[in-house]
């Protein structure tokens, strides 16, 4: 552990208890770095010509194309958030399965997946489902349970389902297209999906009493008129979801143009649920820029732990440290999974996206694991972040719209299975490769084959003129 010297795990070691006492990640990560760095260079652990580069890393990181989808998506997911969409498509898709047990809870996971491919912020589906469907749950006999923890689920599959913001952070830090890790997340989006319904299947058979059917006296009948309702919520955005993934999937766009788009076209949405004001298009910019600010400002951070860690040969100690692990690539899989799951319990999805996992790109790299797959599967891993115990933010955004009525200690109970749920897909993915990699062209252009012919430019003669 210590063949590459007391300074590298001494480093990380610090870093993680600054980040357990509860002190800005942002502020942490670069007193660490900085700290350590001018220790190294006393010590002769670290080369003072290292710091020299740090302009030119920050320099990199604000002008980086790529991370400038985040505020794009960011403003689309928040507008999307206030203009009503969620209500119209909750309300009617909760009456078109009304009529059988559990039938708010599928309503809930399935609008729950659209939203996500829409907005690509778990906060705007927690909140927003929270606060339509958990009293009209309450108020028809659902267990407590089972509400809170069907809401904070379908609310957190946003984080796996594209334009999910983690996935663009992952591809930045892995090195990878946006594109492919889109593609690469569809396959586990749906099995997720899949997996929440037939929970709800079995648990409406085995308990039905926790899920009663809406009332005879609430039910819409079931015609076109209450069909059309469901449709005009579902085909635009429908569109919209083709708008932004279709036209980075087929190379039409990059990501960032296509946040744009969906920018754009959230603010029509909200203007065809005549829901587009100013109030609006202000309280969506300014979360926008709340959540750009603490993601430059953790990226910064970053930045200088990373340089100082690297210069400490610290890249070269976690490759060691972990491909020495018993079982080769498989090995490495079920430790990092499991070390992941658990710095989830204390650490955000951005944090360990930009601290951790630039560490463990290169050893996947080496041990020849397809880095498009393990940025799925970390994504995959870091839902839970979001619904275990302690803190959990999709428990957090629901206690805080949550009635008096629901216990704490009733959200926190309910997410359990769902969590469970969560790490039988991790598992899946781990053992399943081609769920990421069957929707991802893997095609290799023999270049053995590949002739290039150069014209041959006849240079024109050059009269000097008679010779003196």
């Amino acid at each position: 552990m210590f063949s590459y010297g007391v300074m590298p795990p001494l480093m990380f070691g610090t870093m993680i208890c600054f980040m357990l006492i509860g002190f800005p990640v942002a502020f942490s990560l670069a007193a660490v770095g900085l700290f350590f760095g001018i220790v190294g260079i006393f010590t002769g652990h670290f080369d003072p010509s290292f710091l020299q580069a740090l302009p030119f890393r920050f320099y990199g990181t604000i002008s980086n194309d790529l991370l400038l989808s985040i505020p794009f998506f960011t403003f689309m997911g928040a507008i999307l958030e206030r203009c009503g969409l969620a209500e119209d498509l909750l309300e009617g898709t909760g009456q078109l399965f009304g009529k059988v047990p559990g039938g708010l809870a599928y309503a809930v996971i399935i609008v729950g997946a659209v939203l996500g491919a829409i907005t690509g912020t778990v906060a705007a589906s927690v909140i927003a489902m929270g606060v339509i469907s958990l009293p009209i749950m309450i108020r028809y006999g659902y267990d407590m349970r089972v509400a809170t923890g069907v809401i904070a689920a379908s609310g957190t599959i946003t984080q796996l389902i594209p334009p999910s913001l983690v996935l663009i952070v992952l591809a930045d830090q892995l090195g990878r297209s946006v594109g492919d890790m889109y593609l690469g997340a569809i396959g586990p989006s749906i099995l997720q999906v899949v997996i929440f319904i037939l929970y709800i299947v079995v648990l409406s058979i085995l308990r039905p009493n926790s899920m009663p059917p809406l009332p005879a006296d609430v039910r819409q009948p079931l015609n076109w008129k209450l069909v059309s309702r469901v449709l005009w919520g579902m085909i635009p955005s429908i569109v919209l979801i083709f708008l932004v993934l279709g036209t980075i999937g087929m190379g039409l766009a990059t990501p960032t143009e296509a946040g744009a788009m969906g920018a754009v076209g959230a603010m029509v949405l909200a203007a065809l649920h005549r829901r587009l004001t100013w109030p609006l298009v202000e309280q969506a910019m300014t979360s926008t820029m709340r959540l750009t600010s603490m993601v430059v400002f953790i990226l910064i951070g970053s930045t200088c732990f990373s340089l100082v860690f690297q210069g400490m040969d610290g890249a070269r100690w976690i490759e060691h440290l972990l491909t020495g692990l018993p079982g080769g690539a498989l090995g490495f899989l079920i430790f990092v999974n499991i070390f992941v799951f658990f710095l989830a319990f204390f650490l955000d999805f951005f944090e360990i996206a930009f601290i951790i996992i630039p560490l463990l790109a290169p050893v996947a790299s080496k041990l020849g694991i397809d880095l498009v797959w393990f940025g799925v599967l970390l994504c995959v891993n870091m839902q839970t972040s979001f619904m275990h115990p302690p803190f959990g933010f999709a428990l957090f955004y629901l206690r805080g719209i949550a009635p008096p009525v629901v216990k704490s200690k009733d959200i926190y109970w309910g997410a359990m299975p769902w969590v469970a749920m969560q790490v039988i897909l991790v598992i899946i993915v781990i053992w399943w490769p081609g769920l990421v990699t069957y929707w991802i062209d893997n095609s290799v252009v023999d270049t053995t084959n590949v002739k290039i012919d150069i014209p041959q430019i006849e240079m024109p003669t050059l009269d000097f003129g008679p010779s003196k």
